[in-house]
């Protein structure tokens, strides 16, 4: 998962806190209620309708009102937040099982000695599914020496394991097809249905699979023919671990069926959503549900299982104050009744283009924006709330938003410094300069395959 505590893992950075900088947006917001003019349009089943956008009495924000409207988005948001705070707890049970662990050494001892440059395909899909399915981004970074140490050792470097990991969960919360923490809370923001447009985001996925592995195994080949061409030659990788260290992972029955519980379980939130419409309430129930089930396999007594849920819930309690505050934003631009205001002049210029492009522009912005927001629920939380409108406006369907959403947070996490370049580097033992020598062109490749799902997208109709 990718738990929204990004800035206090990397409290040296003098980046605001991120609960400084949504309160700073708050402050703002307040302050424009007094200066644009307020407006509305109408809105038929809570979707805008373009061209009846129209002056409204102008109601300013007072201060007072404004402390007091942040109470209100944290009630508002409840039900996202309570979903989150419960999905969030439920999957650590499944981590602190072992069975990724697990499943992984399996892996890596079966593929040792053999058709090395396999490795990366088939492991930027193992860590692109479950960043996909259940939202794990931080629970891989412990895997990062494990990958680099591999690596070396099958005759590559450590920016090829480093990439393993890193471009596979930055690829998983880009192609996510039902991600609870990105995609299922910007999906309930914008009201889209829950699984909408999955199908077509497991190909955006696959897409960027194939993208990315010719990338990675093309620089793994290059290395391993000249090792003096790695980007890291000559330097003290002391971060790695060795292949001896791997062996260790218990990947027995138990972990086995917790696994198989995680799969039961991805199937029945598939199902439940696109057949019987399920939503917060029923997601929250499965993955409490498949919490408490690998439990039970594991033998865990249940206080120890209360100790892990209450972890997880005080874990996960950054991320959902950051919701609570970034629906704060969008109460106060409600009561100032601007919010319309903003969604009809961003709408202006984009307007002049043509709707493929208007849906790019919004790649654009919402890949910027994760510079400054690169909490994946908060972002959704914040931008949402204007890009679905906005998407109403440029006769987009909502699902298209949320998927220049999913793009633009999920693969620039591994690239801006206020994300986890760093972190991730620097559990490989890899400067971040050299870190970013090799991924920014990668970026760069996956930036235009996923400018280009989006024209897709706008051609096929998606989501309409």
């Amino acid at each position: 998962m990718k738990p929204d505590n990004t800035l206090t893992k990397k409290s040296k950075r003098t980046v605001p806190h991120i609960y400084a900088l949504l309160f700073a947006i708050i402050v703002v917001c307040t302050i424009l209620t007094w200066i644009l003019p307020a407006g509305q349009f109408d809105r038929v089943d809570d979707v805008v309708v373009a061209g009846t956008f129209h002056a409204v009495e102008s109601t300013p924000v007072g201060l007072f009102q404004m402390f007091q409207l942040i109470h209100t988005g944290f009630c508002d948001a409840g039900g996202v937040i309570f979903f989150v705070f419960i999905a969030y707890a439920s999957i650590g049970m499944i981590i602190s099982s072992g069975a990724f662990n697990g499943l992984v050494a399996a892996l890596l001892r079966l593929f040792k000695g053999k058709a090395r440059v396999v490795i990366i395909p088939v492991f930027l899909t193992i860590v692109g599914i479950a960043s996909s399915t259940i939202g794990l981004f931080e629970e891989w970074f412990p895997f990062i020496p494990v990958f680099t140490g591999i690596a070396v050792a099958m005759g590559f470097d450590a920016i090829v394991g480093l990439a393993i990991v890193a471009v596979g969960a930055g690829m998983g919360y880009s192609g996510a097809m039902m991600n609870p923490f990105t995609v299922g809370v910007a999906q309930g923001i914008a009201g889209v249905a829950p699984a909408s447009g999955v199908l077509f985001r497991l190909f955006c996925h696959l897409c960027m699979i194939a993208v990315a592995s010719v990338l990675i195994i093309r620089y793994a080949l290059k290395v391993q023919a000249d090792p003096t061409k790695s980007l890291v030659y000559g330097d003290n990788l002391a971060a790695q671990m060795s292949e001896e260290d791997v062996q260790n992972a218990r990947f027995g029955i138990r972990e086995i069926l917790v696994l198989l519980i995680l799969l039961c379980g991805i199937i029945v939130v598939v199902i439940g959503c696109q057949q019987y419409g399920w939503y917060f309430t029923e997601l929250a129930a499965v993955f409490m549900i498949m919490g408490i089930l690998s439990a039970i396999v594991m033998g865990w007594s249940v206080n120890e299982i209360a100790r892990k849920y209450e972890a997880g819930f005080t874990n996960v309690a950054m991320a959902c104050m950051m919701i609570g505050l970034a629906r704060g934003i969008l109460m106060v631009l409600q009561a100032g009744n601007i919010i319309d205001t903003i969604v009809y002049y961003m709408s202006l210029p984009l307007s002049l283009l043509p709707a493929w492009l208007s849906a790019v522009a919004m790649l654009v912005l919402q890949t910027f924006l994760n510079f400054l927001i690169p909490s994946g629920s908060g972002q959704a939380a914040t931008s949402m709330p204007i890009m679905a409108p906005l998407a109403d406006l440029l006769g987009l369907h909502r699902d298209v938003a949320v998927l220049a959403f999913q793009f633009g947070d999920g693969l620039s996490n591994i690239v801006w410094p206020t994300g986890f370049a760093a972190i991730m580097a620097g559990l490989a033992g890899v400067k971040v300069t050299k870190w970013w020598k090799f991924v920014v062109p990668v970026f760069l490749c996956l930036f235009v395959t996923q400018a280009l799902l989006i024209i897709l997208a706008v051609a096929t109709g998606f989501g309409g």
